[in-house]
């Protein structure tokens, strides 16, 4: 009988990393990040008009919100181990047809808790199957360009904050928040639908790792044992000025369920600052008395310029790291936040908010570049829906939290103080885990192989 090479069963998945098809694969994943994760931001344009018309207060107009992102982060796990599992497609099935249903009856909803409800559906199953589990993926079609990859995946996200507010704002004023609901459950979950079949090919990284595995050490060399761990060493190699741990078995020196623990509650810090602006900068024009437009607007430039500032970040991130590439985007982040303190003219927060996101952009990808550079690669599902979990709990508390210091305090200032604390306690985390990093001797460029 004919035996095929082991080294065979590598050549396949190694060929497919940074290729064409990996190229393809992320202008898939871009689009169906911007279909899945629309209700992020379109919750926040119809704040206004959902608060006027159940009369309730900021609070509980903001609950909807906050119940959606706590269960799009609990889906992300959920999403991400399935996806580990079955792969893709099936995930992203499932999470077209939630975001589809979770529009529709939000649009028909009869009072705030079954709104919030609705949203709470299109959070755990719908986009947080377009979430953590893309990047995931993403990040394990690339070495070279891995950190640039990631972020274009992730400005997916911002990408649909830029072009969703102002196109539901316009519904709202045309055809009411009811019926723009609903329109954007038939084109989200048919487009969602559609992207998905594209998504069946298995990310090329756990495919060799699974054949690696399968082979034993003894193995000759021309039996394909020695190739298959050469081919994935050489293909994680390939990635340039990368900071990458020597022993994942304990990143940053740490057993890796307290790593892991460390980084969770460095997202849920940073994105409860993150959350003050992108949440209630509608409400907060329309209490300045520039209106919902002039709000949507901002909100829409402040997540166009975050698309930039994530590619920017991409691209130094492959320079310096993940870890301090958060570093740097969370300082210039509690800038941003400052700023919103001393201005509340029209031009000035035009400004202010597009510098937000340019300073923020970057800090959510960033995550899944650590999880990718000191965690195992077969784990990275898992591993990135639990960090994205912790970071949209962070918003959905955020954006809450914001909403109920402003029904204490009739203005945002405190709200704004309290996002600054929040984004220090993230600071202080990864400047720990940094120095942590520092103090093991991470190596910074590229890994060399080792000599045995």
């Amino acid at each position: 009988m004919r035996t095929t090479p082991a080294s065979a069963h590598v050549a396949a998945p190694a060929s497919l990393i940074d290729s064409p098809q990996a190229a393809w694969r992320l202008l898939t994943t871009l689009g169906l990040v911007v279909l899945g994760n629309s209700s992020m931001y379109v919750v926040s344009v119809v704040l206004p008009a959902v608060q006027a018309e159940f009369g309730v207060g900021r609070a509980d107009a903001s609950l909807p919100y906050t119940l959606m992102m706590v269960c799009l982060g609990l889906g992300g796990l959920w999403t991400g181990r399935m996806a580990d599992r079955h792969g893709l497609m099936p995930v992203l099935c499932v999470g077209a047809v939630a975001v589809c249903g979770g529009f529709v009856w939000a649009g028909l909803s009869s009072s705030i808790w079954i709104f919030g409800l609705a949203h709470g559906l299109m959070g755990l199953i719908g986009s947080s199957a377009t979430f953590a589990p893309l990047m995931a993926d993403t990040a394990l079609w690339w070495n070279k360009r891995r950190g640039i990859a990631v972020a274009i995946c992730a400005s997916g996200n911002y990408i649909a904050g830029a072009l969703w507010p102002p196109i539901v704002q316009h519904g709202i004023e045309a055809i009411g928040w009811r019926q723009t609901y609903v329109l954007m459950g038939l084109v989200c979950g048919a487009g969602m639908l559609l992207l998905a079949l594209r998504m069946r090919q298995r990310a090329p990284m756990v495919l060799m790792d699974v054949a690696a595995a399968a082979v034993p050490a003894s193995s000759s060399p021309s039996a394909g044992g020695a190739a298959l761990r050469a081919s994935a060493s050489t293909a994680t190699a390939s990635a340039p000025l990368v900071p990458l741990a020597l022993d994942r078995s304990r990143p940053f020196g740490l057993r890796p369920l307290h790593a892991q623990l460390l980084l969770c509650v460095a997202g849920v810090a940073c994105c409860v600052a993150m959350a003050m602006p992108q949440v209630h900068i509608v409400a907060y024009c329309t209490d300045l008395g520039f209106g919902a437009a002039r709000g949507a607007e901002m909100l829409s430039l402040m997540l166009a310029c975050g698309i930039v500032s994530r590619l920017v970040s991409g691209v130094i991130c492959d320079r310096i790291g993940g870890v301090r590439t958060l570093l740097l985007g969370s300082a210039l982040q509690g800038v941003g936040l400052a700023l919103f303190l001393p201005f509340d003219g029209l031009v000035p927060l035009y400004v202010i908010s597009a510098m937000f996101g340019l300073f923020q952009g970057g800090i959510v990808p960033a995550y899944a570049i650590i999880i990718r550079e000191y965690f195992a690669p077969q784990e990275a599902g898992a591993r990135v829906g639990a960090v994205i979990m912790a970071t949209l709990i962070g918003m959905a508390l955020g954006g809450w939290m914001s909403g109920w210091i402003f029904d204490v305090t009739g203005s945002y200032q405190a709200a704004f103080i309290n996002g600054m604390g929040w984004n220090l306690l993230n600071l202080s985390i990864m400047g720990w885990l940094y120095w942590r990093v520092r103090r093991q001797g991470a190596v910074v460029g590229r890994e060399q192989p080792s000599a045995g």
